[in-house]
């Protein structure tokens, strides 16, 4: 077994806290990994606070994990100790599905194993995510990291990465496309900056004035205030995707409005409640409302290695795990440009 320190939720009302549990020992096919940063989602605050349901308790969140490999099965092939390696939202899938086969692992049907608040395929042991120093996990959910690209800012691309990466991809996103995104928090900042390096022409829509100085740094060649209505007019009908990473209650209409002809708009945040849609809007330029979640293990791999033949990582705050609750109460507020990330060597 591997002794493991954490900060863990115990219920959905208290603070974390510290947890020591034990992992299992790498079997033939893991990778046992010594973390040395870990991303903070919002999701990780969302699951701990059971505000999505069916919450699992105790909880250790962390779902964007960095770092070194310290040993590893007889029948693992990519991985040796002293490697650099990642873990992202996804440690086990079925593996035989049809989105399985076709290396979709995040739309698995037969049941997949999410880093943490979920269970092993034992069906009773709790994952616990990367809140921690140490992780074991099968190598086909591991990544490989290019010393090249600074750890602590690589971690965030283990989700917000993947997860704005993905829709991009998927909607073939390049030279002549023009993209809007709206928003410019954690996912919102790397969907802005693939979109400019994958070669498009891209806006930044923010509720937020004060958000253009660090748009146009990350390359957006418009801005667009989403609360003043003669510039968003001037924009109606002009973007061929619009990438929509806000997470607050907000029309779907006022992005919607944006799109051209045959338009998409991407959803990847994650409002509470219900969205109301206009079907004026969609039948207007036939547009399209497309959902994306992350993406499989072939996909994150494409886009860790896009990130380090482009120089591509997030902007982040680096903090101890005895802060961990006080950057969630500034998470809330917006109070991070753009992503806290856990030195994970603070658990001593």
């Amino acid at each position: 077994m591997v002794t493991t320190k954490s900060y863990a939720a115990y219920d959905s009302k208290t603070p974390l806290k510290p947890f020591e549990f034990d992992r299992r020992s790498p079997g033939p096919k893991d990778v046992h990994i010594q973390i040395l940063y870990c991303g903070v989602c919002h999701s990780d605050l969302h699951q701990a606070r059971d505000e999505w349901g069916g919450s699992l308790y105790p909880m250790v969140p962390g779902h964007e994990i960095v770092g070194k490999v310290v040993g590893v099965g007889n029948q693992v092939t990519r991985f040796k100790p002293g490697d650099l390696a990642a873990v992202g939202v996804l440690v086990n899938s079925c593996r035989g599905c049809a989105s399985c086969q076709q290396e979709l692992e995040q739309y698995c049907t037969g049941g997949v194993t999410l880093t943490y608040n979920s269970y092993e395929k034992d069906g009773k042991t709790l994952a616990q995510g990367g809140y921690s120093n140490h992780i074991v996990t099968d190598e086909h959910f591991v990544f490989n990291l290019s010393p090249k690209l600074d750890l602590a800012a690589t971690a965030p691309l283990l989700c917000a990465g993947i997860t704005t990466w993905s829709p991009l991809k998927y909607l073939k996103v390049g030279k002549g496309t023009k993209v809007a995104v709206a928003g410019l928090g954690g996912l919102g900042h790397m969907g802005l900056k693939f979109a400019v390096a994958l070669g498009a022409e891209v806006a930044l829509v923010s509720t937020s004035a004060a958000k253009e100085k660090d748009a146009r740094e990350m390359g957006a060649h418009h801005f667009i205030h989403s609360g003043n209505p003669d510039h968003l007019k001037k924009y109606n009908g002009y973007f061929d995707v619009v990438l929509n990473t806000i997470s607050a209650p907000h029309p779907y209409a006022t992005y919607l409005n944006l799109l051209t002809l045959n338009g998409t708009m991407a959803i990847v945040g994650l409002p509470p409640g219900l969205q109301d849609v206009s079907a004026f809007s969609l039948i207007t330029n036939r547009r399209s409302i497309l959902g994306s979640s992350i993406g499989g293990m072939k996909e994150t791999q494409e886009m860790l290695d896009f990130c380090a033949a482009h120089n591509i990582v997030s902007d982040v705050e680096v903090i101890p795990i005895q802060q961990i609750n006080e950057a969630w109460e500034r998470m809330l507020r917006g109070d991070v440009r753009y992503r806290f990330v856990i030195d994970c060597s603070t658990l001593g």
